[in-house]
């Protein structure tokens, strides 16, 4: 809730429930804060959750990906995580995340990109493409010219596992 509530207008928010037993009650009390502050909220790899809780779509992780033409529903964004260039040609997601582009400390981060191949990635993706992993006040800057839609980042608490990014998805 803490990172729903420090996010700037316009910003997205990725709720990963993990199977908590709380989930549909976090969810609906992220879509309230996401609607008062101008926010994107979505559901990872859960779309039933996301309809129910009243959110703006799903995030799905990459081996997901395929299904997002079933999952459309009108207004709704799916984005996608891509660790690869053919998954960021997926058709029927809104925006990619793709990952690792600097070191990472986090358990699931792979080999970075660095700044040039993340750069050809966006390229040849089929829709906007986030940045995440090692980004931070220090690295942001080596993104500008990339073509970077926005960054995204991580934050972890015990009542709602997230990822938010910068970056308006609703443009």
């Amino acid at each position: 809730m803490a990172l729903a509530r420090s996010l700037p207008r316009g910003a997205g928010l990725v709720y990963r429930a993990f199977g908590a037993p709380d989930r549909l009650e976090t969810a609906r009390a992220l879509a309230i804060v996401a609607r008062r502050r101008g926010l994107v909220l979505l559901v990872g790899a859960d779309a039933e959750l996301a309809a129910r809780a009243g959110a703006s779509g799903v995030h799905l992780p990459e081996r997901l990906a395929g299904r997002a033409l079933r999952l459309r529903r009108p207004g709704w964004i799916i984005t996608a995580a891509a660790h690869s260039p053919r998954a960021a040609r997926r058709p029927g997601i809104d925006a990619f995340v793709l990952s690792a582009v600097f070191p990472s400390a986090s358990p699931s981060a792979g080999p970075p990109l660095g700044a040039l191949r993340f750069a050809q990635r966006v390229r040849t993706a089929s829709a906007p493409a986030y940045a995440l992993g090692g980004v931070n006040d220090a690295t942001a800057g080596r993104l500008r010219m990339t073509g970077a839609a926005g960054l995204a980042g991580v934050g972890f608490s015990q009542t709602a596992p997230a990822a938010g990014w910068t970056g308006d998805l609703r443009t």
